[in-house]
């Protein structure tokens, strides 16, 4: 029985241009983040199972691949039939957990403030989509022991700096939507929608985008909320058209409702990426602005493009987190780039493979020894140098060689021929 040449469903090989565009992100992102302060570190991919269960990542907990227990741990717990124990760890389904436990675990080693880089591969058994794969890479940048605002703002400067080192900009358009859970909280409490509804009206909220305003009406309609809950709600999405003052229009609408700090602490954040980053960063304000997971306490941002339909990045203030593992809470706040959703807009639009110094020598099977070493001697001369050299047999069908060769960025050839 032949085996299987395919990968797993929802898993890819990575061909050698994809690879190239890949490996010129990740060294961007690394010297970028690394400009503002970032120490990149490490975690396993592996987490403990009751982590990964502590409904913090919110629908990403139904998507876990566990790994099963080994040795006699396995054999007991079949033995018993108590399938429900079969596993006690599984691949992590996102970076920011992990780097949780990780700072709890470290942090009398770590410098205060933390800021942190991670990445690599993450997990979930989600069904395979465009720009949605089972296994995909994130990068993050996290900052710990920080409460103040100047996080968020570092955060959006620096992720607005990575985006428009890679290239989006004007080829690739880009902007960052941000909003506050507190805001989230407060409009639901001036419509009147009941506190402990709070999730389930915050998943209607965050269709939006994609059913619209009225697909929206209708649905909370059908889950038995009012009339005059809904019409108290949009009254409020009225208000805001995008730009940072309708923070403030907001905050006086919603009173007491919501703390006069949150507004004004967002709107503070705006205006300072705004300056510092001299317009170059685009921002919106979005009080529908949900983000999935369970952790997030404040401020919330999501990064998206004309190019794709969902969003290519995001992230936000989680300030409890560290406390599960610890019991005193510490502030945190990260941002995580979709980093398999970039590569795929920046190969959908043609990116050019780096060619610059690479270079192709096509050796004749019939040249001498003494061709062959000289040959070698000036290709190791121009390596030595830093150049990106080929050596390889010519073929053949020398075009069609020179035609795959010059797809992977060899735009110099050197033909060698015997005697």
């Amino acid at each position: 029985m032949a085996l299987k040449k395919k990968a797993v469903t929802g898993m890819k090989d990575i061909l050698p241009r994809e690879m190239a565009v890949r490996q010129r992100v990740l060294s961007t992102i690394r010297k970028v983040y690394g400009g503002f302060g970032f120490t990149e570190i490490e975690t396993p991919i592996v987490e403990h199972l009751s982590n990964l269960l502590s409904k913090q990542g919110g629908d990403n907990e139904k998507l876990i691949f566990k790994v099963e227990k080994r040795g006699e741990k396995l054999k007991e717990a079949l033995e018993k039939s108590d399938f429900e124990n079969l596993s006690d760890s599984g691949l992590r389904y996102d970076l920011t957990l992990p780097l949780s436990r990780f700072y709890a675990e470290n942090q009398g080693n770590l410098p205060s403030p933390f800021k942190a880089l991670q990445i690599g591969p993450v997990f979930r058994a989600d069904r395979p989509q465009k720009g949605r794969f089972r296994e995909f890479w994130q990068c993050d940048i996290d900052i710990f022991g920080d409460a103040s605002y100047l996080s968020e703002i570092d955060l959006l400067l620096a992720m607005g700096t990575v985006l428009q080192e890679i290239g989006f900009g004007e080829k690739y358009p880009f902007y960052i939507v941000l909003n506050d859970r507190a805001i989230l909280k407060a409009m639901q409490s001036y419509a009147g929608f009941p506190e402990e509804d709070f999730s389930e009206i915050s998943i209607v909220l965050d269709k939006e985008d994609k059913i619209g305003r009225e697909g929206v009406r209708e649905e909370l309609l059908s889950l038995s909320y009012t009339e005059e809950q809904i019409s108290r709600y949009e009254d409020c999405l009225n208000l805001v058209k995008g730009d940072k003052e309708d923070i403030l229009k907001l905050q006086e609408k919603l009173g007491a409702h919501l703390h006069e700090e949150v507004g004004k602490n967002l709107y503070r954040i705006m205006k300072m990426v705004e300056e510092s980053g001299k317009g170059s960063i685009p921002l919106r304000f979005d009080p529908t602005l949900v983000r999935g997971m369970g952790y997030y306490t404040g401020p919330i941002f999501e990064v998206r493009s004309t190019l794709f339909s969902g969003s290519i990045g995001g992230g936000g203030r989680y300030d409890k987190m560290v406390g599960k593992f610890i019991g005193v809470d510490t502030p945190a706040v990260g941002f995580s780039i979709g980093f398999e959703r970039i590569i795929g807009i920046l190969l959908e639009g043609e990116e050019e493979v780096h060619s610059e110094g690479k270079t192709a020598y096509l050796v004749d099977k019939k040249v001498s020894e003494e061709k062959l070493s000289a040959c070698l001697t000036e290709v190791m001369e121009k390596r030595e140098r830093g150049e990106v050299v080929l050596l390889t047999q010519m073929n053949k069908n020398k075009k069609f060689q020179k035609e795959k060769l010059s797809a992977e960025g060899y735009k110099e050839f050197v033909e060698i021929y015997g005697d």
